[in-house]
Order: C-alpha cells, then sequence, then structure tokens
C-alpha cells in the first residue's frame, strides 16, 4: 500500500526529506519522475502514467504536501517502515487503500525507481 498525506497536515514538511525516492512534494510544487531517481527518458509508473522524467507534472495538491503514489514505496528497500509517517507530528502519512500494494510489488517499484 502507497502511504497518503490527509488535510491534517500542518505543511511542517518534516516528512518531505525523509523520503528516499523524493516521493513527496509541498502542496503546489510541481513534481517530477527523476527528482531523487536515476530515472531518464520515458518512463511508465506502477499506475500506467507514463511521461518523460525530466518533464515537470502538475501539483496533485495546492494547499498541503503530498506524495506521488507511483514514487512512493512505504520505503520498502531502505527502512523498516515508512519514514514519513514516523515523523509526522499529527500523523496524517497514512496507507491510502486506493493503491494497495504489497512488499514485493514496492520492492519492484523501488527497482524500477533506482536502475
Amino acid at each position: 500500500m502507497a502511504i497518503k498525506i490527509t488535510d491534517e497536515c500542518i505543511n511542517c514538511g518534516a516528512c518531505e526529506p525523509e523520503c528516499p525516492n523524493n516521493a513527496i512534494y509541498e502542496g503546489g510544487a510541481e513534481w517530477r519522475f527523476s527528482d531523487g531517481t536515476s530515472l531518464k527518458g520515458q518512463f511508465t509508473g506502477f499506475s500506467g502514467f507514463t511521461a518523460d522524467a525530466d518533464a515537470p507534472q502538475e501539483p496533485k495538491e495546492m494547499d498541503v504536501y503530498y506524495i506521488v503514489t507511483d514514487k512512493c514505496t512505504e520505503c520498502v528497500g531502505f527502512h523498516d517502515e515508512p519514514q514519513c509517517a514516523a515523523v509526522c507530528p499529527v500523523d496524517c502519512c497514512v496507507d491510502d487503500e486506493d493503491n494497495p500494494h504489497t512488499e514485493a510489488e514496492n520492492l519492484q517499484k523501488k527497482e524500477s525507481l533506482h536502475l
């Protein structure tokens, strides 16, 4: 399962530097597949979304921090638990029920992001 940030986020930014995949962005900030990964050229994420890795993408949220599901691996392969949830002072980094991924799928996603 990927992680999502709820509207209870207080925009403290504690989660952003903890993500090993650079999947967390401030509200209103554009994101790229290449940010914090080794991706170049066309890339198709786990959801099937395809884009140039260096092309800026529309923000997923405007008011609070957000997590790009195609880049979130729940820290599988890096840490024992999602680091964003571990450092969040208001517990707003929670499981994203709309994106249920197994540990094996998250590991596969991690390997695709870091060639």
